[in-house]
């Protein structure tokens, strides 16, 4: 059998959607989750895409997430909305209050929405690009279990605590990255795992705090955070933006909530959007000038800007209407079926 095999882009949503409808999610649920792992496939963003149904199909057999669940949305102030997902996955909850917190933004200036008493499983970018297809500036973050060790730190505590930002260009792709806190996602270990390949040095530790290379033992161990106490800083504050400011819980808290059953993490999520219109005092053409001013000088030195390649990809797989995945994932993923 050929390592890989290509999947047309109808197959990918078709695949998606057959196995979340036949393990428990309602349409809307399914369409939702689909669409955010078409968007990762579509990308080449492997780990996030029809790799997440998996963990989709794992918490809905460990019986822990409602794949019916209906959102309920509040809004407790002019530049806040809430929305509860009541333990369903939060692609669902977050599209219902999406364009509730665009309006906010494009009236106040700066608008929050917090997702609470969701599973969480899939990548931000998405999200944060809804907003910057709007003209909006946007962040989003969650926490996850706590599988990362704090920098200096032998044991998990914190998440891989992501954080997305998506910046508006006018007639351009934007500029947006989204990365784990974490010095790798969870699911690219996993995938290592899967191809069994080592690690690279510096990602994890094992069980006993002990530096490792082995996808097996850092999942049984800990993930480590880029960047030493600079970006353990930065998890911390992901920690508490996503968990105490909007009421919900930390990783270490998520973790003890899902007592041992495998699947997504249940926590929040807390998504910042920003008018560049009301922020900059109308100025947004002149002022978008000067970010692409910014944006060439770094591209000038050969370096590239965050999602470049994930734009490229995109272009690419649109344009023969396919994408390649590893045969062995594909045969994987059929087995949920049964």
């Amino acid at each position: 059998m050929s390592q890989n095999i290509t999947l047309s882009l109808q197959d990918v949503r078709d695949l998606s959607l057959s196995v979340l409808t036949q393990n428990g999610y309602s349409p809307q649920h399914a369409q939702a989750i689909t669409d955010v792992i078409y968007a990762c496939q579509l990308d080449d963003c492997h780990s996030h895409g029809l790799f997440r149904l998996f963990m989709c199909v794992e918490t809905m057999r460990s019986g822990q997430v409602d794949g019916h669940a209906t959102p309920t949305l509040t809004e407790p102030g002019p530049a806040v909305v809430k929305a509860d997902a009541h333990k369903g996955i939060s692609l669902l909850a977050l599209n219902e209050a999406m364009p509730k917190l665009i309006e906010k933004a494009k009236t106040q200036g700066i608008a929050a929405l917090a997702v609470n008493n969701c599973f969480h499983f899939s990548a931000l970018w998405p999200e944060v690009e809804m907003l910057s297809a709007q003209g909006l500036a946007g962040i989003a973050m969650v926490p996850s279990h706590a599988w990362v060790a704090p920098a200096g730190g032998t044991r998990g505590t914190l998440g891989t605590n992501p954080l997305a930002f998506s910046w508006p260009r006018l007639g351009k792709d934007p500029f947006t990255f989204d990365f784990a806190t974490s010095q790798f996602a969870r699911g690219e270990i996993e995938l290592y795992r899967r191809a069994g390949k080592a690690l690279p040095e510096g990602v994890a530790i094992d069980r006993n705090g002990n530096p490792t290379t082995d996808p097996t033992a850092a999942m049984e161990g800990a993930m480590l955070t880029f960047g030493g106490y600079k970006g353990s800083a930065l998890s911390i504050m992901i920690e508490l933006m996503a968990g105490p400011l909007i009421d919900d819980l930390t990783s270490i808290e998520s973790m003890a909530a899902a007592n041992g059953n495998a699947g997504a993490p249940y926590h929040g999520e807390i998504i910042i959007a920003m008018n560049p219109e009301m922020l900059s005092g109308g100025k947004v053409a002149g002022n978008d000038d000067r970010a692409e001013r910014l944006f060439a000088d770094i591209i000038d030195q050969g370096a590239r800007l965050p999602s470049q390649r994930r734009y490229q990809a995109r272009s690419q797989n649109l344009k023969r209407n396919a994408v390649e995945i590893p045969a062995q994932l594909y045969q994987d993923i059929l087995k949920l079926k049964d």
